[in-house]
Parts: C-alpha cells; sequence; structure tokens
C-alpha cells in the first residue's frame, strides 16, 4: 500500500490536503466539490478516511460520483466510495462492486431505500471509470462513459446523519472498522454538485468504453426483453464439430437467459449461422438471416469460408463487413452490431487457409473504423497459446471442437463484461 499509514482515520487531516489537488482539471465538467486524484492502493482490509470532507457532500440532492479504479483481487462486496452514518446500523450512501457487478445503494435507519445493481461486471483487473449521476430525472450508472443503468432519484440528502467518508471502505456501528473493503487500486475518487453529461464522463475515463458496448451494457442490465441474433457460418451453427456439447451461442444462451436472471427468461438468442456461409451470402441473405428477428443485437462471425472463395478476397470482405454493419444499424431501433473474428486453424491440414489472419486484421480494422465492438478469437487463441495454434481446441483442424466453442464463448463473455468465476458456464471444465 502506498503510504500506508496515511490511510486510516488518524491521517484525515493529512489526507484533506493531499487529496485535494485536480490532476484531471483540463477535463471539463468544472471543479469537483472532491477530488481524490492521488492513486492509491488498498489490500482489501483498510480503507481511506475523507470524513472531513462530508459536510459539503451531505446537502447534495443531485449530482455525480466518479471512481477509476482496477481490482487486483475479489472480494464479494467491494466499496468504492461510501457516505454514511458510523454512529447507527446501515444509513448510507456507497457506490461498490458486489461480485464484480456495480450496485449503488442508499440506506437509512436500515431500510433500503435504493439498491440498484448491474449484470455487466468490472472486477476484471482493467482500468475502469464508473460513475453514478443522479438527478431529478433519476439515477444512471455508467461505464466509461457510457449509461449502463437507469433507476429511480435518490442521492447524499437522502441520508441523514452523514459524518463518515470512506473510500475502500463502508463504516456503521455494526462494524466500527469497516467493511466492504476494496483490493486494488484507486486512480480517482469525485464527487460533483451537477449531472456530467456523456461527452464529460467519456472526458473524464481514462479508458473510455465504445459507445455501443455502453448499449450493449444496457441491454444485459435491463429487465426488458431482448432478442440477440448470432449469425454466421458452420462455426456459428454449431454443426458436427461440438460432438454433442454446447456451441459458443448455446453457452451464450445459458448465460444469458438463465445465469443472469432476467426476469423469466424473456430474452432470446437466435443463432441464425449457416454451414458453409460467406460474407457476400450474409449481405445477400440478410433479412431472413438477421431482420427477420427484430434484434436488439446483432452478433457477426464471419470469413473463414470466404478466403476459400474466388472473388471474396481481403478487401470484398471488408466492403461486405462494412455493408453488414450499416444494415444492422438501419434496422428498427438500431440495434447494436458485434464483430467476432474467425478462429485460427491448423496450417498443416489446412494450408489454403494461412491467410486467414489478414481476414481477422480486417474484421478488426473494420471495427474500429465503424466504432463497433469486436471479439478477435483469432488473437486470443493465439496470444493463449504461445503464438501457435492450438489443435486442441480444434475437431478437425479447421472447426472448433467442444472445447473450442467453450473457448469462444468465455472470449465473448468477458468482452461483454458478463463474465463470472462462479458461473456454471464460465467455470465448466470440459474433458
Amino acid at each position: 500500500m502506498r503510504r500506508r499509514s496515511m490511510l486510516l482515520a488518524a491521517g484525515a487531516a493529512a489526507l484533506s490536503a493531499r487529496f485535494g489537488g485536480h490532476a484531471f482539471a483540463a477535463a471539463p465538467g468544472g471543479d469537483p466539490l472532491l477530488d481524490h486524484d492521488t492513486p492509491v492502493d488498498l489490500d482489501g482490509s483498510e480503507y481511506v478516511d475523507l470524513s472531513n470532507r462530508v459536510g459539503e457532500l451531505a446537502p447534495l440532492t443531485a449530482g455525480t460520483i466518479l471512481v477509476t479504479f482496477r481490482t487486483t483481487s475479489h472480494n464479494e462486496a467491494m466499496t468504492l466510495l461510501s457516505a454514511s452514518d458510523p454512529t447507527g446500523p446501515s444509513s448510507d450512501i456507497t457506490l461498490n462492486l458486489s461480485g464484480g457487478a456495480l450496485q449503488f445503494s442508499v440506506r437509512e435507519k436500515g431500510a433500503v431505500l435504493v439498491n440498484v445493481m448491474t449484470r455487466t461486471r468490472y472486477d476484471d483487473g482493467l482500468l475502469h471509470t464508473v460513475a453514478v449521476t443522479v438527478d431529478s430525472s433519476g439515477t444512471r450508472l455508467h461505464a466509461g462513459g457510457r449509461t449502463v443503468f437507469e433507476t429511480s432519484r435518490l442521492f447524499f440528502a437522502d441520508v441523514s446523519g452523514l459524518d463518515s467518508l470512506a473510500l475502500g471502505g463502508n463504516l456503521d456501528s455494526d462494524h466500527p472498522g469497516g467493511e466492504w473493503f476494496f483490493p486494488g487500486t484507486i486512480e480517482r475518487a469525485a464527487v460533483w454538485d451537477r449531472v456530467l453529461g456523456e461527452a464529460e464522463l467519456v472526458a473524464h475515463s481514462p479508458r473510455p468504453d465504445l459507445a455501443d458496448l455502453g448499449r450493449i451494457s444496457t441491454v444485459l442490465n435491463s429487465d426488458t426483453p431482448a432478442t440477440w441474433v448470432v449469425t454466421g457460418d458452420s462455426i456459428t451453427h454449431g454443426a458436427l464439430h461440438t460432438n454433442g456439447w454446447r456451441s459458443y451461442p448455446e453457452h451464450w444462451t445459458e448465460r444469458v437467459r438463465w445465469e443472469l436472471g432476467k426476469p423469466k427468461n424473456r430474452d432470446f438468442v437466435i443463432d441464425s449461422g449457416v454451414s458453409g456461409a460467406t460474407s457476400a451470402e450474409l449481405v445477400a441473405r440478410f433479412g431472413e438471416r438477421v431482420t427477420a428477428f427484430s434484434p436488439r443485437v446483432v452478433s457477426i462471425m464471419i470469413g473463414t469460408n470466404d478466403i476459400a472463395t474466388s472473388g471474396l478476397g481481403p478487401e470484398a470482405y471488408r466492403a461486405n463487413l462494412v455493408s453488414l454493419v450499416g444494415s444492422v444499424r438501419a434496422l428498427p431501433g438500431s440495434p447494436v452490431p458485434v464483430l467476432q473474428s474467425p478462429n485460427p486453424v491448423d496450417p498443416a491440414k489446412w494450408p489454403g487457409w494461412v491467410g486467414l489472419s489478414r481476414y481477422a486484421q480486417v474484421m478488426g480494422e473494420v471495427a474500429a473504423a465503424q466504432n463497433v465492438v469486436f471479439v478477435d478469437h483469432y488473437d486470443d487463441w493465439l496470444n493463449g497459446n504461445g503464438g501457435q495454434v492450438p489443435l486442441s481446441l480444434l475437431n478437425d483442424g479447421l472447426h472448433p471442437d467442444e472445447r473450442g466453442h467453450h473457448r469462444l464463448a468465455l472470449k465473448m463473455i468477458k468482452d461483454l463484461r458478463v463474465f463470472d468465476p462462479g458461473s456454471r458456464v464460465c467455470s465448466l471444465r470440459v474433458p
């Protein structure tokens, strides 16, 4: 821990001076009331006491709380910033991670006034900036500058007797030494007396999310049913080579429809992958493969057959991907496209597919140019195996087997932020 002796209650006065700077002042949004902008490492058993600043925040009925952090290990409950009445039980306003999910709660003398939690998770060791904004229109949770959840309005002023402000922990009469400790680095915690807009939140995020990733998170966190279309070729189809096990769309279905607890499991996942499909065929048959299902999110994994099809070189492939992304966005409700690269293949068995890496690269270039979420399986498989094609994940040297499909599903689950090591899908071990 950096300067460990300063992080306990006795160091509050010193912390007030030390954490009053504005290293992020160049970003828009005006001066925050509180700006702890010096990174601090926490080991999951202590907290930073900022109680001498709580008086400025206690009257707020609207505003923004923003925290930039990365986790280094896992506690089931991990506080980012909490204001509380330390003399009574359960009177607090808390922004924290619960099982890795972003949670915002307001409690008054044991009564839970607000307790909302995302299904998307942020305990992956990467740098995240999360925020909660509250005004008369309601409460919104944000990640990477993008809205991911909306609920009813409550803020600091709705809790009486606030006398404690803690970074990385929460205090009440039952836990005078603190609870819900955060293990990791908190780069910044700031509070404004007004709601920051999306452009401001993005500017205050060192690692902003794509707008489309925020939209996907909103779909995952909402209780409104959504239809997901997963389309592509035989790999998405899950034809033959899974040996009776689930394909990656089926793993995704189980994760979304059952494990995430969406009401009555009313999200639907449609697998419209067709064995032998190419990007050109998907463009030509977009109506029956995608439009017919009125999707909210459309995943496209294509390219493995393009490389072996005359007239479908990398540039034709690029044009087709651009067309597909545009067609998805043009559908009613402007669904969210997701591009997923082909997996690498065994060059000894499939020498004509050696150039598939170029197709994966083109897909990444299209995703970057079009601001589309890109799940790069090609890179994931090679990087996870010392730069070599992991033959144990392939059934015939080209199509993923049951292990390969689970690997595809895990990458998709992690990139779309619903990975949970405790879930049966995420922890599955295929013999």
